[in-house]
C-alpha cells in the first residue's frame, strides 16, 4: 500500500535531522491533510514534530470544514484578534536546531514575525524535500489529474460551438470559463488563453477584442482545478483555409509534439525529451521560432517540478506528470502550439488528454 505523503514527510524528517517543520502554503496543507482552503491573510500552519502527532493551525471559521477534510485531527484554531504565532509557539519544541520552513512561500515579514517565537539555532528550507515528494504521482493523484484533463476536454468541445466569424478572444474565454463552473471546476487553473490571428504569434498573448477572420488560426491555452488538481491543454485551429506556409507550421509542431511523446520512459533525461521534440522544428527550418521550453510539471500546481528543457539532465522515472507543448511563432503569419499531458509509467508514457490533434478546419 502506498505510504501518505505525510508519512513520508515525517520520515524525511527524521533522516534530515529536523526537529520540527512548518508547513504554510495552503497547497502543501492540502497535499499532506487533504484540507483545502484559502485563508486569504490569516495564518494557517501544519506543524509536525519528531514523535508528535501533526498539529493544523487553522482560523476559527475554517474549524467545522478542517475536521471534516483533514486527515490530521488535532487541530487548533486562533480568532483574529489573536496572535497566531503565540499560539504556534505552543505547538512547537524548545530549543531546535534546524526547524524546517517553506523559503519560498513564507514572506519576509511572516519570517521576521516567526523568528521571535520558533525557539530555533537554524532554519533550513523544506521546498527540495517537498519537491521530491511531490514529483511522483500516486495512483490517486493521476485519477485526479485525468478527471480535471478530461473536463477541460469537455470545455473545449463545448466552447468550439461558439466559434464564428466577428466572435472576439474575450468572448470565447467568457465562453469556455462558464463551461468550466458548469461543468463542476473550481475554477480555471491558469488565466484562459484564447488568441486569433496573428495574435497566435504570442506565446504568451493577452486576449483582446480582435474579432475572428477567414484564414485565421485560432489558439486555446487552458485548464481548470478539479478536487485541488490542475489541467492543462493547447489546442490550434484553422478558421477557414489555411496558407501553405501556415499548413507546413501545423503539421511541424505535431510531429514534434509527437516525437516528444514518444521519447518519453523512465530512465530518459527531461532535456532528451525536449530536444527530440526540438529537433524536429529545427530540421524544418523553424527551430529559432521555437521560443520556450517542452513542458513542465504538473500536480496541485499548474506549473511545478520538473522543467522540461534542453539543460536538465535529471532521469525521468514512474509516476512523474509533465506537459508536452511545442510551438512555432512566427509574426505575421501566426503561431502553433499544441499541448498534452503525460505520465511516465514502467516501461513508457501514459497521454492524460486526448482530444483530437490532427489540423481542424473550423466555421
Amino acid at each position: 500500500m502506498t505510504k501518505q505523503p505525510i508519512s513520508l514527510l515525517n520520515q524525511a524528517i527524521t533522516t534530515h535531522a529536523l526537529d520540527g517543520v512548518l508547513i504554510t502554503d495552503p497547497k502543501h496543507v492540502y497535499y499532506l491533510t487533504g484540507f483545502a482552503s484559502d485563508p486569504h491573510e490569516r495564518f494557517l500552519g501544519l506543524v509536525l514534530v519528531q514523535g508528535e502527532e501533526p498539529t493544523l493551525i487553522v482560523p476559527s471559521l475554517d474549524e467545522e470544514a478542517a475536521s471534516a477534510a483533514s486527515t490530521v485531527k488535532n487541530i487548533v484554531t486562533h480568532q483574529d484578534t489573536d496572535n497566531p504565532y503565540h499560539i504556534l509557539k505552543k505547538h512547537l519544541p524548545h530549543a531546535m536546531n534546524n526547524f524546517g520552513i517553506e523559503k519560498d512561500h513564507l514572506s519576509l515579514s511572516r519570517y521576521e514575525e516567526l523568528v521571535q517565537y520558533a525557539d530555533a539555532k537554524k532554519f533550513v528550507d523544506i521546498g527540495p524535500l517537498l519537491r521530491e515528494l511531490r514529483v511522483r504521482k500516486a495512483p490517486h493523484e493521476v485519477e485526479r489529474m485525468k478527471v480535471a484533463a478530461n473536463m477541460i476536454e469537455e470545455v473545449l468541445r463545448r466552447g468550439l460551438t461558439h466559434v464564428k466569424e466577428g466572435v472576439t478572444e474575450v468572448e470565447l474565454v467568457a465562453e469556455m470559463e462558464y463551461q468550466m463552473k458548469k461543468l463542476g471546476a473550481s475554477g480555471p487553473s491558469f488565466d484562459t488563453m484564447v488568441l486569433s490571428g496573428p495574435n497566435t504569434a504570442l506565446p504568451h498573448g493577452v486576449p483582446g477584442t480582435r474579432k475572428l477572420a477567414y484564414g485565421d488560426l485560432l489558439m486555446f491555452d487552458m485548464g481548470v482545478y478539479v478536487n485541488g488538481y490542475a489541467s492543462d491543454i493547447t489546442r490550434t485551429f484553422a478558421f477557414g483555409e489555411l496558407s501553405p506556409e501556415q499548413t507546413k507550421v501545423y503539421n511541424t509542431v505535431l510531429e514534434a509534439n509527437l516525437k516528444g511523446i514518444e521519447s518519453v520512459k523512465p530512465g530518459a533525461t527531461l532535456a532528451s525529451v525536449d530536444l527530440a521534440a526540438r529537433q524536429v522544428t529545427i530540421d524544418a527550418g523553424y527551430g529559432d521560432r521555437f521560443l520556450h521550453r517542452l513542458g513542465h510539471g504538473l500536480g496541485i500546481d499548474v506549473h511545478e517540478y520538473p522543467s522540461v528543457h534542453g539543460a536538465n539532465q535529471e532521469l525521468l522515472t514512474e509516476g512523474m506528470a509533465f506537459t508536452i507543448e511545442p510551438g512555432i511563432y512566427i509574426p505575421g503569419l501566426g503561431g502553433v502550439r499544441i499541448e498534452d499531458e503525460v505520465i511516465v509509467t514502467a516501461d513508457g508514457v501514459e497521454l492524460l488528454t486526448s482530444f483530437p490533434k490532427e489540423l481542424q478546419i473550423l466555421g
